[in-house]
């Protein structure tokens, strides 16, 4: 496996390359991460995994700075998965000047996680873009625990007219269903015993609503004023679309359950598909 840093070698390298994966992270990689290299694999002649902070997608007073760089650790885990190419670029690579042009994502990225997080998937958008431009893959895989962020993904790809095919991953989830996150790292012994509450949750409106319960407004209510009353502070608990994250009407089938909350110092963010059809 080669670990890259540059653009240039980057390029130079894949320049012969006809059938490319990107799986695009932030590091500090855990089962998840290498669930994507898992399905990337066998979809492609080259894997490239990209190792990068960005600090466009991180608002004031967010983890940025504390955010884990573990960059050796991490090659050794892709390394043994199978990974290609490491692309760890610094931010001068990334950014040599101040990024003036920005992706601006649909009506998705003032909603949920963009409500809380301004700009958030503004920055998401734009790395994205670049990493796809530096990288030129014809396949990028996405993990679906950040869902709203990957519905923001592949509609930038469908509006630009990009020649990549995303692929989305199931959410890899520890044995007692907490879904694998970096940020997991932050918690407590006490906080991690408490962290799939949130799961839980959603996982209680995911069977009230197969059961037949179609009052959404009333069990994302119960569920925030449950999380808040065990000392966690919900930020949403909301049930839409899941094709587009729009609010859900009676002939709604396919929804996706979502939900964000702080425990202590962490905020957590999962989700759970419904089918009601």
């Amino acid at each position: 496996m080669e670990v890259i840093h540059t653009v240039a070698a980057l390029r130079s390298r894949l320049a012969d390359e006809h059938q490319v994966a990107l799986v695009p992270t932030m590091g500090n990689l855990h089962d998840g991460h290498i669930d994507l290299i898992r399905i990337a694999k066998p979809r492609a002649a080259c894997l490239v995994a990209s190792i990068f902070v960005n600090r466009l997608q991180f608002g004031p007073g967010e983890d940025f700075d504390r955010y884990p760089r573990t960059l050796a650790s991490d090659c050794e885990r892709l390394a043994q998965a199978g990974c290609n190419i490491v692309f760890a670029p610094d931010e001068q690579e990334v950014y040599p000047e101040p990024q003036e042009f920005t992706i601006d994502p649909s009506h998705i990225q003032n909603e949920l996680e963009g409500a809380f997080r301004p700009g958030h998937f503004r920055g998401v958008a734009t790395v994205v873009l670049k990493l796809f431009n530096m990288v030129q893959p014809q396949i990028a895989i996405f993990g679906k625990k950040d869902y709203q962020q990957y519905l923001v993904l592949k509609e930038m790809v469908k509006q630009l007219a990009l020649p990549i095919e995303i692929i989305p991953a199931e959410t890899v989830r520890a044995p007692d269903g907490l879904a694998l996150s970096s940020r997991n790292n932050y918690l407590s012994p006490e906080e991690r015993l408490e962290a799939v509450s949130l799961y839980q949750q959603l996982e209680k409106i995911r069977n009230a609503a197969l059961a037949g319960r179609r009052d959404f407004s009333a069990l994302e209510s119960e569920a925030t004023y449950w999380l808040n009353a065990q000392g966690w502070k919900a930020d949403y608990i909301a049930i839409r679309q899941a094709a587009d994250l729009r609010k859900t009407d009676v002939s709604s089938r396919k929804l996706v359950i979502l939900g964000a909350a702080r425990l202590g110092k962490t905020r957590l963010i999962d989700n759970v598909e419904v089918d009601l059809s």
